[in-house]
């Protein structure tokens, strides 16, 4: 039993020296992810005046141009460039994508370079100096993975204990002190002294092949900021954008030059009808629809004034049937007595037995007689028509033959979609409006003022603005957003709403063009100046380029 005991330890040792990282020494690392390789970026210089902002990027021998406007950032693809290099002046040719290139095979050696580029475009000429440097090559490296399998470990033995001898010593060590001390366990047949034996021997495992420099972890190869050429948020907080993505990106940027204006109050709003260019076509008396020749019009359809749209037929009740017939019956009789009375009468007038006069009055009375008989007829077979009060088209309305429409029942609205107005409420009095804007959507609006209630409504104020210029795509009932202008001043700078961005915290921001190709956040106060601009009022000075199409791009690069 003894012998099993021995053996059984001795066969544990042997199994836990090996499963050991035996291929870890001095300056290795055993982490299991293999890290990434990150080339640098390529050299580059950049260079700008008041006209033009320049970055030359040098590649393979070969020097690439990027020439754009100061202000704006557009770009310049048919302008001259000539460049004072190492080697003398050189001519940069266009390229199809919008830059420049020359042959640098000067720019192989690394070394740093001062070069004059100059610039001639639409009779303006520029000269910018700025000097790039290449940085001798470097060869990327990648540290050794390390060996987990066993059969790895034992394959390398052989290696391991050429390249440290210490460590396969102490293993020998390791393996004698575990088999003295299961000989002792065996002897004793304790448990408890089973766990210390154990527990002393993998100890001296574990120092046997620890090493100064050892990285256990898994750690992965940082990355600096800026050392690839694409965009992303350097350490600092801003942004890095190379030249080509911004063009990419179609980033525009303008010069902050404050000025004065008007201060602008916003309403919400809603579009109204033009009172005096729409109406309702409403039934007079409660009855059944029918439809005119041709059917409803349908929504949309263009109609004329006075055109009809449709027919009521006024339901006759029992009550109101049996009246008529009472009524029908009286005039057929009145009718038959002034009939003879009127044969009678012109009979007698060639004699002068009767005066012509009664002759005309009875013949009067039996025209009056028959006409009141015939409305009584035409009631019963003829329904009301109902037409059109304006020029438009059917805005509303989807009436159905045999529907019973009530009294005052809207059964068509028109609207001239030419002539629309805009209804505002204001929470305060505001004084004579100078110009007004609306914005619906993406779409700006031109407003003319049309008055102010006197009246609150809702603790609000109504007023009314008509539409000017094209009004296509615009809808009776949509809501937008009034900008009013006052006759106070206010000074700022008029960005389009397209470069304010918001942060996390909900503060509003603007990016700052600060590099050719390096972008930072402004916190900005803003404040409405119409519908497409919005006024920065603090939080920027004068002379900075800022960003107007394409902040939103730059907020999510990361």
């Amino acid at each position: 039993m003894r012998l099993h005991y021995t053996c059984a330890l001795m066969a544990m040792l042997v199994l836990a020296v090996p499963s050991q990282r035996l291929s870890a020494h001095e300056g290795h690392d055993h982490g299991t992810a293999t890290p990434t390789v990150v080339l640098p970026a390529q050299p580059r210089a950049e260079a700008a005046s008041k006209a033009f902002e320049l970055v030359t990027i040098a590649k393979a021998g070969e020097l690439t141009i990027y020439l754009d406007r100061f202000a704006t950032n557009e770009t310049v693809p048919d302008a001259a460039i000539a460049l004072e290099t190492p080697q003398g002046s050189v001519d940069a040719k266009r390229a199809g994508d919008g830059t420049y290139r020359l042959a640098a095979p000067w720019a192989a050696t690394p070394g740093r370079y001062d070069l004059i580029a100059t610039v001639k475009k639409d009779g303006v000429s520029d000269i910018l100096a700025f000097t790039i440097e290449i940085p001798p090559a470097q060869a990327p490296t990648a540290a050794s993975p390390g060996y987990t399998s066993t059969a790895m470990a034992l394959g390398n033995r052989d290696r391991i204990a050429a390249s440290n001898p210490g460590a396969m010593v102490a293993a020998i060590g390791a393996f004698v002190v575990g088999g003295i001390g299961g000989m002792f366990i065996a002897r004793r047949r304790r448990a408890v002294q089973v766990m210390v034996a154990v527990t002393l021997t993998l100890t001296l495992v574990q120092a046997a092949f620890a090493h100064e420099g050892e990285d256990h972890g898994n750690p992965a190869l940082a990355q600096p900021a800026g050392t690839r050429d694409t965009a992303q948020l350097l350490a600092d907080g801003s942004v890095f954008v190379p030249k080509g993505t911004q063009r990419i990106l179609a980033i525009r940027t303008i010069v902050s030059e404050p000025s004065a204006y008007r201060r602008t109050v916003e309403l919400p709003g809603r579009i109204i009808p033009d009172p005096n260019a729409s109406g309702f076509v409403q039934a007079a008396v409660g009855g059944r629809l029918s439809s005119p020749e041709g059917g409803f019009p349908r929504l949309g359809t263009p109609v004329k004034k006075g055109d009809v749209l449709a027919y009521v037929t006024p339901p006759l009740q029992a009550i109101d049937v049996s009246t008529m017939r009472q009524q029908q019956g009286d005039l057929d009789q009145q009718i038959s007595i002034v009939e003879r009375r009127l044969a009678r009468y012109e009979t007698l007038a060639p004699s002068g037995a009767v005066a012509r006069s009664q002759l005309e009055e009875a013949r009067l009375e039996l025209q009056g007689l028959k006409g009141r008989r015939a409305s009584l007829d035409k009631v019963r077979r003829e329904p009301e028509a109902l037409v059109a009060p304006v020029d438009g088209i059917i805005a509303d309305g989807t009436p159905v033959a045999g529907q019973i429409a009530q009294t005052n029942a809207v059964v068509f609205h028109i609207i001239d979609p030419a002539r629309l107005w805009i209804e505002a409420l204001s929470y305060e009095s505001l004084p004579a409006l100078q110009r007004a804007t609306a914005r619906a959507g993406d779409k700006e609006l031109g407003l003319a003022f049309r008055g102010a209630g006197f009246a609150d409504r809702n603790q609000s104020i109504p007023i009314h603005f008509a539409l000017e210029g094209d009004v296509s795509g615009i809808r009776v009932g949509q809501f937008v957003t009034v900008f009013a202008e006052t006759p106070e001043e206010q000074r700022g700078l008029a960005v389009p709403r397209t470069s304010i961005v918001r942060t996390a915290s909900g503060q509003d921001s603007v990016y700052e063009h600060v590099g050719a190709e390096r972008f930072e956040s402004r916190p900005v106060r803003i404040e409405p100046l119409d519908g497409q601009r919005v006024l920065i009022s603090q939080g920027l000075s004068p002379g900075k380029r800022i960003v107007v199409q394409g902040a939103e791009l730059i907020d999510h690069v990361r």
